[in-house]
């Protein structure tokens, strides 16, 4: 199904948003629990006010499957500065609990409203990469003005060669080649009355899974009985 406009009438006066961006998140983390191997599992973790995201974690001796999905070359590559402050997250798997090998967030208003909130998503993301977890970052708000991709790349200090979108889906995969850290960064445009696009999800150690959000996003339509005004 197409993208709707949740944000502005007439669906914003017969469903609640954030009960649909709640389900979009739930059906992304079981597409997700299809493809990942054992020893991994995603869920989704519903804050408003916050964020939306699906986290996925990887358990101790967990082994990848042959991949079937080709994930696209990124759009561009960049060089990135890891920060040693974020180093410890492996506590984690010190203290026997799961570790965070990939996220996928979903925009809402309340990332957008004001600065300090933006710049607290900003922070959340920049931190993940500089910790080594794949992302995903999704914007279908249409009811705020912002640009988080070129926010989250200003902070890593990565220069954004192409001009964005007002709605987007994003990857980014931190990655080392030669000795050096870099950047993977995917960028595809989203459009009212468009399909969503299929984003790359890199976990740690190589594995990527397809995030089909056009699928996850027909099925929240489809469950929430949400359709397109007359």
């Amino acid at each position: 199904m197409p993208l709707l406009d949740h944000f502005h009438p007439p669906l914003s006066e017969r469903w609640h948003w954030h009960s649909f961006h709640n389900s979009w998140a739930t059906y992304l983390s079981s597409q997700l629990n299809t493809l990942l191997p054992a020893g991994y599992f995603a869920e989704a973790n519903v804050q408003y006010g916050v964020e939306i995201d699906v986290a996925t974690f990887e358990e101790t001796g967990a082994s990848a499957p042959a991949q079937s999905w080709t994930p696209p070359l990124p759009h561009t590559s960049a060089p990135l500065e890891l920060s040693a402050a974020v180093v410890e997250v492996g506590i984690f798997s010190r203290s026997g609990g799961p570790a965070l090998a990939g996220a996928i967030e979903l925009v809402s208003p309340a990332n957008r409203d004001r600065a300090a909130h933006r710049d607290a998503l900003v922070s959340k993301c920049a931190t993940y990469l500089q910790a080594g977890v794949g992302l995903v970052l999704v914007d279908v708000v249409t009811d705020r003005s912002a640009d988080l991709h070129r926010d989250l790349l200003a902070r890593l200090g990565v220069a954004d060669p192409e001009p964005g979108s007002a709605l987007f889906g994003a990857a980014y995969r931190p990655v080392e080649r030669d000795g050096a850290a870099v950047l993977d960064i995917w960028r595809e445009p989203i459009a009212v009355g468009q399909p969503l696009p299929t984003l790359p999800l890199w976990l740690r150690g190589g594995l990527c899974l397809p995030v089909e959000l056009e699928a996850a996003y027909t099925r929240t339509c489809v469950e929430q009985r949400v359709q397109p005004a007359a």
